[in-house]
């Protein structure tokens, strides 16, 4: 593949992220401290429309599997999904003022309706872009080390979009936070409004942005990144979506492994700037958090502690960056595994049935955070958190991802495929391929057998 593919693959993810990490790493806080709807509240609606997220996944990988078009299976999904998914994030960080939960409006309802109805439009525009995105790799490539190349890239696509979004943000919300203390002190009332509204600019001008950036990254994905790989069919069924979990063994420890390790990863996003705000002491740490991005260590470092949170951070951060560039290469793995096993390429299905163990993930660490901080009694905007809700920011940050870990380590010990076994199965079913006379290639063109 060109450098020119690989990069632009890379910016599929970063064009992704700017809304996933956005959402991932700033919604929660949005929600508490701008929007002013309770933790609990937003920890129970995380459950429940990550779940419905996890389904949408399905649906997405399924619409994948049944279209081909001129352009491939996968871009134009791509093309015609980024910009309402870019818009629908805008939507999601911009609560209209007339339903916040501030002075006088105490009903949260109105606010916490318009949380659920923006936030699952948003996953489900998630799911018909990151479906086809993901899947594009086991289409651009077979090589065992290509392969490899793309992954890795989009894991620097992702890092890079949430690196690059926290210290966007971060710095601004600090100025805000210490010009709303000031204002409490001195009984500003008009001040402290108007610094609320400060807030919300920051999140809006982000968001809009991001939709020239985003779609950007896009148009790279859908001009640079195209199909190789030949098929023998060009749709699947139902049947053999199915089948594609059912018979694939290699995909369901992974998914149960992914299960497990990504319920921590997702619960330190929600609780990041609150451990830098009411921990570290400034939510501008958050930004070098995200950065670094240890274990459980993290539980026990001092109040303050900045430079020792951020090496035990940083310990995490290699062994995060590998797990997530080797789960990304496996379910690419796995894609070949099912063609050889039933003889059925399901890219997009695949993709899905593992994204959509990340979403439940995603739905339960994202949940984990905000009862957390409930059980705590965190206090929405206030200066100063009791202890218990202290205990429970570094709980969501440090123990649940410590344990949940170890369960993934004991259940992965078991997956069958490694490199010598993927290329046999990959060369075996090429094989059947050159045996069967007309073949689909990319774009949904017919080839003729024997390929090289």
């Amino acid at each position: 593949m060109s450098v020119r593919s690989i990069f632009s693959y890379m910016l599929g993810d970063f064009g992704c992220n700017l809304a996933f990490a956005l959402a991932n790493t700033w919604l929660l806080f949005y929600y508490t401290d701008v929007a002013g709807i309770s933790a609990a509240a937003i920890g129970t609606m995380f459950l429940l429309v990550r779940l419905f997220d996890a389904f949408t996944d399905l649906v997405a990988g399924r619409a994948v599997d049944a279209t081909m078009t001129r352009w491939g299976k996968f871009r134009p999904f791509i093309i015609f999904f980024a910009l309402p998914l870019l818009f629908l994030s805008y939507l999601t960080f911009h609560v209209p003022h007339s339903l916040k939960v501030t002075g006088t409006n105490t009903n949260e309802g109105p606010a916490l309706l318009y949380a659920y109805i923006t936030y699952m439009m948003l996953g489900l525009l998630y799911s018909m872009v990151n479906i086809p995105y993901g899947s594009l790799a086991s289409a651009m490539t077979q090589s065992v080390a290509e392969l490899a190349k793309l992954v890795a890239w989009r894991m620097w696509g992702s890092a890079a979009a949430g690196v690059f979004l926290t210290y966007l943000i971060a710095p601004r919300i600090s100025d805000v936070q210490k010009k709303i203390t000031a204002a409490k002190k001195a009984g500003d009332t008009v001040q402290l409004a108007a610094l609320q509204s400060d807030m919300q600019t920051i999140f809006t001008q982000t968001t809009l942005g991001f939709m020239v950036l985003g779609f950007a990254c896009f148009l790279m994905v859908f001009f640079n990144c195209k199909e190789q790989v030949v098929r023998v069919q060009a749709k699947t069924t139902i049947k053999e979506t199915i089948d594609t979990l059912r018979l694939n063994k290699p995909l369901q420890i992974l998914c149960l492994s992914s299960l497990f390790y990504l319920t921590g990863v997702y619960a330190v996003g929600p609780a990041t700037a609150y451990y830098a705000r009411y921990i570290l002491g400034d939510v501008s740490w958050t930004a070098p958090i995200t950065l670094v991005n240890a274990g459980i260590a993290l539980f026990f470092s001092p109040m303050g502690a900045a430079v020792l949170a951020l090496i035990f951070l940083a310990i995490r951060g290699v062994g995060a960056s590998i797990i997530n560039v080797a789960m990304f290469g496996l379910e690419a793995d796995t894609v070949e595994y099912g063609e050889w096993k039933n003889g059925t390429r399901t890219e997009g299905s695949t993709y899905a049935i593992y994204s959509f163990t990340r979403k439940l993930t995603q739905s339960l660490g994202g949940a984990i955070s905000g009862w957390l901080l409930a059980w705590g009694s965190y206090k929405a905007g206030a200066d100063i958190q009791p202890e218990s809700a202290l205990t429970a920011i570094r709980a969501a940050i440090a123990l649940v991802p410590a344990v949940v870990a170890i369960c993934a380590m004991l259940v992965f010990w078991k997956y069958p495929l490694n490199d010598d076994f993927f290329r046999r199965i990959r060369n075996e079913t090429e094989s059947r391929k050159a045996q069967r006379g007309h073949l689909i290639g990319p774009g949904g063109t017919v080839v003729d057998a024997p390929l090289d």
